[in-house]
């Protein structure tokens, strides 16, 4: 179901003060979250929000697209939460009219896109953060640490389980989702580019996989059994220039939805990053212990860097580069296959109704323990 804007959200201030000027793009959906959160930094005094873009009408100063906004009155900060496809017209106008940015993930809908966002970032100067959220908890910096220690051994791999629930309704609250393409234009919203994409770009970081060149190989398998063009059910097996593989067993296709988490694997031990919690429970010759850790919000950190030059940003367009080749590796492959019908019991009514794929928890889990597809594991619905 589509989240509306709700009324009133945003706060009057003072338009000549000082503080940097916010406008959001994409007000919608998930972009919702975004403009309370800018109320929010308004506030407390820390930002002002200026515009709202969305092709439909909400209250506040609004405008139907990014380029009358920037004709207009160009802000500071530019937020885009908008479909795939459009990430790199919007970010490249607004950075190019001189705004800093932050782009909802994933980044770009294609690997070519990517290199040409960097070429802005670099040809402009401008900030450009990506909302890859977990680039900002502070589990990812004490698995980091844990492992750096030694207290894990050495490291052997990382396995992300993302077991999921999506319902017919999901796929139905835009033309685009679920969809490879559309009208001709590269979409790519699988189960592995937007759902549990953060299970992918988490498990890259925790191997050291930030930019394009530290990825030296991928391979995918990709099923569906939800009625959609893109994939609910994925393996994905990446070989980092690091020598640690990254494997992740994702579904949009679980009975219930389980805490996503990413597994770092060593000689003495393991750490395993709830990502939605940030939360981590390590196993290693100290015993098994449970750390919870906070997070930064990657807006009000791309903030404090337009001020203080030597705050580099968390999730910069060249960190999302190693993801961007798992998601070439999903744009280029094979349509997925349609998971049989044998192995497919549909639940649930209406917008809730969903298909459960037999066993698939059980076969993610494999794939992220063991470091290799579906296919490779013999699971009977990718034979």
């Amino acid at each position: 179901m589509t989240t509306q804007v709700p009324r009133g959200a945003m706060p009057v201030s003072d338009p000549t003060t000082d503080l940097p000027t916010i406008a959001v793009v994409g007000v919608h959906g998930h972009g919702a979250t975004h403009v309370r959160k800018v109320a929010d930094l308004q506030e407390r005094g820390l930002a002002t929000l200026t515009a709202l873009v969305d092709p439909r009408p909400v209250d506040g100063p609004w405008y139907p697209d990014l380029d009358a906004l920037l004709v207009a009155d160009p802000p500071d900060v530019v937020v885009i939460a908008t479909p795939i496809p459009t990430h790199l017209p919007l970010a490249s106008a607004a950075l190019r009219a001189g705004c800093d940015v932050l782009l909802e993930k994933p980044t770009t809908a294609s690997l070519a896109e990517h290199t040409e966002l960097l070429a802005v970032v670099e040809e402009t100067g401008r900030l450009c953060q990506v909302g890859f959220q977990t680039f900002g908890s502070g589990a990812v910096d004490e698995v980091a640490r844990i492992v750096a220690t030694g207290e894990l051994g050495e490291l052997t791999g990382v396995g992300a389980v993302g077991t999921w629930v999506r319902g017919a309704g999901y796929f139905a609250r835009a033309r685009w989702a679920g969809r490879r393409t559309l009208d001709g234009v590269e979409v790519v919203d699988g189960v592995v580019t937007n759902p549990l994409a953060h299970a992918v770009a988490t498990a890259l970081l925790l191997a050291g996989a930030r930019t394009v060149d530290d990825v030296t190989d991928v391979r995918v398998d990709l099923h569906r059994a939800n009625p959609i063009e893109a994939d609910d059910t994925s393996a994905v097996i990446v070989e980092t220039r690091g020598g640690v593989r990254v494997s992740a067993g994702l579904t949009l296709c679980a009975p219930v939805r389980s805490p996503a988490r990413v597994t770092v694997r060593g000689t003495l031990g393991t750490a395993t990053l709830f990502y939605e919690t940030d939360e981590i429970e390590v196993t290693s010759p100290r015993g098994t212990r449970r750390i919870r850790c906070g997070r930064v919000d990657l807006l009000t950190q791309l903030l404090i860097a337009r001020t203080h030059p030597a705050v580099t940003l968390r999730c910069s367009v060249a960190d999302t580069g190693a993801f961007l080749r798992v998601l070439e590796a999903v744009r280029t492959a094979p349509d997925p296959a349609p998971v049989p019908d044998a192995f497919v019991e549909w639940r649930g009514e209406g917008d809730e109704r969903h298909p459960v794929v037999a066993d698939v928890e059980h076969w993610c889990a494999r794939v992220a323990d063991e470091g290799a597809t579906f296919a490779e594991l013999g699971a009977p619905f990718g034979a």
